[in-house]
């Protein structure tokens, strides 16, 4: 099994302002396609580590040869982290005032809701505290939502590609602030760029990324 790029579900100006065309087809093309190749081109040869989906294969790194496993970890949570990213943003996403009701009728949402307010205090505080993990994360990396084995909610920071599974928890939400991600519009000013990505947010995908979690 080789890793392909997934499917995008929308055009890349359909999150515009808040995220332009020019960067999401970089981003998605150049950018999460060079993930891909690579992690392929490190897994010939080893049929039985690329027969695993990437979820499953950077949940596990002990069982990648050493002489790969950095390449597998940077490549291959590469493209893990970006298939997430992906299905987590929407045009019809964001914070808006109906926010809890549309929840409430999503699979999972009503329970999402309840245990955002319950482990984070709150979809305001889960807002803010991610924010907090982006602007303080040094250098290029993740800001997550994140589940433990326990099933508690947590906001987490990952360094460069590392995802939450690498470390035994089930990311719900992430938000990549690596350069390549805001640049062209935002230039350095990550913080502004993480205030107009809660508007794309996709809160009914990320509701059902917990329902699915938790069956």
């Amino acid at each position: 099994m080789t890793y392909k790029l997934p499917e995008l579900g929308y055009d890349y100006n359909a999150l515009e302002p808040y995220i332009d065309a020019m960067t999401m087809e970089i981003h998605y093309t150049k950018h999460h396609q060079a993930y891909i190749n690579n992690v392929n081109a490190a897994l010939e040869g080893h049929d039985e580590l690329a027969a695993k989906s990437i979820e499953d294969l950077i949940s596990d790194l002990d069982a990648v040869p050493e002489d790969i496993r950095t390449t597998v970890r940077n490549n291959g949570g590469g493209h893990a982290n970006h298939k997430l990213f992906w299905t987590v943003m929407s045009p019809h996403g964001g914070l808006s005032g109906d926010l809890q009701s549309k929840l409430s009728q999503a699979i999972g949402g009503a329970v999402f809701w309840a245990k955002v307010t319950k482990d984070i205090g709150g979809i305001g505080a889960l807002q803010e505290q991610m924010t907090k993990a982006g602007l303080t994360r040094f250098g290029s990396g993740w800001a997550w939502l994140s589940m433990d084995g326990d099933g508690k909610l947590l906001v987490e920071s990952t360094a460069n590609q590392d995802s939450p599974l690498m470390f035994g928890r089930v990311p719900l939400l992430g938000v990549d602030v690596w350069e390549h991600a805001y640049y062209l519009r935002y230039q350095n000013r990550r913080g502004d760029y993480l205030k107009a990505w809660w508007e794309v947010v996709d809160w009914v995908a990320v509701a059902k990324r917990y329902a699915d979690a938790t069956d």
